[in-house]
């Protein structure tokens, strides 16, 4: 293993820096190699796969250049030669690296080798592969520039999160989404499935989350707090069949997914289904038609062991469902209130000695952390999960700033950091947008220059820093097109900073690639606004 190392080592010296003109995230290096060595690739073209298990990249790539270049490769199921001519090879080695999915691509005249030791590794390098195919001119037979790349990520958590609670978007938009998070080689999704405007997951145990939680009777109209309600009935969610098939999806394209079950507040579609749950019960609610509600209505569930094994029951059948070994259980903006008004939760704080609130809001959280983790799953929760006292075994993500991953890093837990002011996809690209966004302003280099590990955090500290993730949520977009439109070239700038490494990049170099980019967007008819060209 040693050797090994000492070899990568040696291998990453000897590559010369250069700017790669095309590629994002920029690889760690990039050597580029002689016109007259340049790759030409066509119908002739052999994919050549070292195991079975590569198939899946195989595919991929088969698939993409026939529907973005009408171009059919020949599949293979075994290398027959390395320096077989017009053939892509994907070779999964058997060495270790010490970052798991590095890869090293190599484009000839002859051929172009893309291998690694993992399957992650592969398809990432398939990845770099689709982003130096020219997308000005399209043929028959497309040039590839002759180059050799060693690359490998800077953080292992790459993510990206969608907020389908507030509009729905039906799973052929999900797994389009799905594809942008595997082209800038990204890792995890964050499926945030409940709030208080919907919920959006079949329970068969309980039909009337479904029912009666995943429909609202209206929503507001413009920016909150709005010029009205359009009285629409509104909703939808996935059934558990459609569940399984976006997870078949994203497994595909090495992608885990995180779902989300909002607790203990963010829970009015819930209660709007199950009122018994809340803290008046006696007093029904209806899924919330308005954003930004956490004092205004009552969304918050009772701490009961009732409602434990209520949640318990839930949480079974998600956890049956998603082979992800994290469940993402919310815990933001518990207003408190409902529970300082309840008989009920003060004497559970009194029976269990709370001192307060808070106290019962970490009490809640360690209860479902326990059950989660029974089931030989982990938790994630938002910052607020600390509040109290953190829960063990448990991952936090920092998003009202980063004081809350700081702290959690010093307390060695894992972090994810997705601070509000840096990476969050709602707000507005420009000081005057092309279209009704939150009210804030997050402009494309300000996303770029963001760096997840605070400079508080010493060398150990900051191994804690699992990654980062930005996230989309949905008050004001309802279609795939504002979706696109939200999330280019943004997501470009956040796949750079979790990927290349840090002492790498560069805003003006980005800024020469990305005018590329923008142009496999076109091929890809992603929309993005036409500020960017």
């Amino acid at each position: 293993m040693k050797r090994v190392f000492l070899i990568s080592i040696v291998f990453i010296l000897s590559f010369a820096p250069i700017r790669a003109q095309h590629i994002i995230p920029l690889p760690v290096s990039l050597i580029k190699g002689q016109d007259r060595n340049n790759f030409h690739l066509n119908a002739e073209t052999i994919i050549e796969v070292s195991d079975t298990a590569l198939n899946r990249s195989a595919n991929y790539l088969k698939t993409y250049l026939n529907t973005y270049y009408s171009i059919r490769p020949i599949a293979s199921l075994a290398i027959k030669d390395l320096s077989s001519r017009n053939s892509i090879v994907l070779n999964r080695l058997a060495q270790v690296f010490p970052n798991e999915d590095q890869y090293t691509l190599s484009v000839t005249k002859n051929n172009i080798q893309i291998s690694a030791a993992t399957e992650e590794g592969i398809f990432y390098g398939v990845q770099t592969l689709i982003q130096m195919l020219p997308v000005d001119k399209l043929s028959s037979e497309l040039e590839i520039q002759s180059a050799e790349i060693l690359d490998y990520p800077r953080f292992a958590y790459r993510g990206m999160h969608l907020d389908v609670s507030r509009h729905f978007f039906p799973i052929d938009i999900v797994k389009r989404y799905i594809d942008y998070l595997a082209l800038h080689k990204m890792n995890y999704f964050h499926w945030h499935l409940t709030d208080d405007h919907g919920w959006r997951i079949q329970i068969k145990k309980y039909p009337r989350l479904t029912e009666i939680g995943a429909w609202r009777n209206g929503t507001i109209v413009g920016l909150y707090p709005g010029t009205g309600n359009d009285k629409k009935r509104y909703g939808g969610f996935y059934t558990q069949e459609e569940i399984k098939e976006v997870i078949k999806y994203a497994s595909e394209r090495y992608i885990n997914i995180i779902p989300e079950i909002e607790m203990p507040g963010h829970s009015m579609a819930l209660l709007a289904a199950y009122p018994e749950f809340g803290t008046a019960p006696g007093k029904p609610t209806e899924v919330a038609q308005t954003w930004g509600i956490f004092n205004k209505f009552n969304n918050v569930l009772q701490p009961s062991e009732k409602t434990f094994n209520f949640m318990q029951d839930i949480l079974t059948e998600v956890i049956d469902l998603f082979p992800s070994p994290y469940i993402h259980i919310g815990g933001d903006e518990c207003s408190k209130i409902w529970w300082k008004q309840s008989q009920v939760s003060q004497g559970i704080m009194k029976a269990n000695g709370l001192k307060n609130e808070t106290a019962l809001q970490s009490y809640f959280i360690h209860k479902i952390q326990e059950f989660v983790n029974s089931k030989g799953k982990t938790i994630i929760g938002w910052d607020e999960i600390m509040d109290g006292g953190l829960a063990p075994n448990s991952v936090v993500m920092s998003w009202r700033g980063e004081q809350g991953g700081i702290k959690a890093a010093q307390l060695k837990h894992r972090v994810i950091m997705t601070p509000e002011n840096s990476l969050y996809f709602n707000h507005a690209q420009f000081l005057k947008d092309d279209s009704l966004t939150a009210a804030k302003y997050l402009p494309l280099e300000v996303v770029y220059n963001y760096d997840p590990v605070p400079s508080v955090l010493t060398k150990e500290e900051s191994k804690y820093i699992w990654g980062a993730q930005a996230n989309l949520w949905t008050e004001y977009i309802s279609n795939g097109a504002k979706v696109d439109y939200m999330l280019f070239p943004r997501i470009d700038a956040l796949s750079e900073l979790l990927w290349t490494p840090k002492s790498s990049k560069n805003f003006q170099s980005f800024k020469v690639r990305l005018s590329t980019q923008l142009k496999r967007y076109d091929l890809l008819q992603i929309k993005y606004s036409n500020r960017y060209r």
